[in-house]
């Protein structure tokens, strides 16, 4: 569950942002270390949480219990205007660019190649449970199988790429790009904390989920490094920097157009995968939030056939179309970042409040409490900060948003009780 809810789409174009900020093997190493520490140990806070509230709900529930029931609006008003969706228009531009390595198409093509796509799962996801999971189980054996094909290729064919630029040439990164470079490399691990959402229904949680979230982040760690070691290794590093494809670029460079075919057709095969957990999972939690009374009654609709929450679905799909045609892949998964580890910095200080309650009582206990959540916290403050002054205009529309939610929840509450 852990290796396949974290390894999506994006890492087959998420390079190409890192070596921006970080060129060079060593450099790249570091940031995916750094990614995948920060990733471990956002696990284990949410393990514990998980463990004392295993409810549907996730996120939304631990910071309503270790915080404030406004905090917990706030994810869900933030996962809707930002994160869910904006991490479904991300990967919706993923599946966009992809498609067009098979038929060319512009900006503005791969935009509604995207909207497409949104719609298209949107669709089958309203018509039922059943038919998003079987799509499910398709596209993630797809994205593995991508990932060992390419690696195979590497080991197979691979020859060294030639570089435009002299190693010796690279300067070495500042602080803020290389947490700029982890910045974007945590979109890459995202997803990690919906695992511990199963807590009420795994034997020996205090044991079994702390082991299952090693292991797995250090998997997906191990996977990542080696992909990026890959594409290095077959192309120079401007190019990489360069590409929009990279996963393509690499498998053509190993073997020819067939190779480059084959992995993007993989990708989209993946893409797709993405999209349709999200889209399944996203509307769930609306429903839950209306069923408390937090959201509008009738996102708590069921389709009277499809027994499907038709109307948060229908909701979810236009707004993210929107965010598609109008943002750059860039500030899509920028905005996704920034807002999302605002909220686990405040979950890491809800479960520090926790920890002096007197009736507080996890089946499991964080590994190395307090020091754990602690840095955590504090590394998500530093991502978040130094995100949003690399693009303080841009950050302050996303937040904004978020803030919003303030004066909604209050006269939501006001005018429902």
């Amino acid at each position: 569950m852990v290796v396949g809810i974290i390894i999506g789409a994006s890492i087959f174009v998420q390079p190409a942002e890192i070596n921006r900020h970080v060129p060079g093997i060593p450099g790249m190493l570091a940031v995916w270390i750094a990614a995948g520490v920060l990733t471990i140990c956002g696990a284990l806070v949410c393990a514990e949480l998980a463990s004392a509230f295993p409810r549907t709900g996730g996120v939304y529930v631990f910071l309503k219990e270790g915080l404030s029931p406004a905090s917990g609006f706030l994810w869900g008003w933030a996962m809707f205007w930002t994160v869910h969706s904006g991490i479904i228009a991300a990967s919706s531009v993923i599946f966009g660019r992809y498609v067009a390595y098979f038929v060319p198409l512009e900006d503005s093509g791969i935009r509604t190649a995207a909207i497409a796509g949104i719609l298209l799962l949107s669709f089958i996801n309203f018509l039922g449970v059943r038919q998003g999971s079987l799509l499910q189980t398709i596209v993630t054996t797809a994205k593995l199988v991508a990932i060992v094909l390419l690696l195979g290729m590497v080991v197979m064919f691979g020859s060294p790429a030639s570089s435009s630029k002299p190693a010796a040439a690279m300067p070495p990164a500042s602080f803020r790009d290389f947490v700029l470079a982890v910045s974007a490399a945590l979109f890459t691990f995202g997803g990690w904390h919906m695992v511990t959402y199963a807590a009420g229904e795994t034997r020996n949680p205090e044991k079994t989920i702390p082991k299952a979230l090693l292991i797995g982040s250090l998997a997906v760690t191990a996977c990542y490094v080696a992909l990026n070691a890959a594409y290095l290794y077959l192309l120079p590093p401007d190019r990489v920097v360069s590409s929009t494809r990279v996963a393509a670029d690499a498998a053509y460079a190993v073997a020819g157009s067939r190779g480059a075919a084959a992995i993007s057709a993989l990708v989209i095969l993946s893409s797709l995968g993405v999209l349709n957990g999200v889209i399944l999972s996203g509307p769930r939690m609306y429903f839950a939030m209306a069923e408390e009374g937090l959201a509008f009654s009738w996102l708590g609709r069921i389709h009277p056939r499809f027994h499907t929450p038709h109307l948060a679905i229908l909701l979810q799909a236009l707004w993210s179309c929107f965010l598609v045609a109008t943002g750059t892949y860039r500030e899509l998964y920028t905005r996704v970042i920034y807002t999302e580890w605002l909220f686990f910095a405040l979950m890491a200080a809800g479960l520090l409040r926790l920890r002096h309650h007197a009736g507080y009582a996890p089946a499991y206990r964080a590994w190395g409490y307090p020091l754990v959540p602690i840095v955590f916290l504090a590394a998500s403050i530093v991502v978040a900060i130094i995100l949003i002054a690399a693009n303080p205009l841009q950050a302050a529309t996303g937040l904004l948003l978020v803030v919003l939610g303030f004066p909604v929840y209050y006269l939501w509450r006001h005018a429902h009780h």
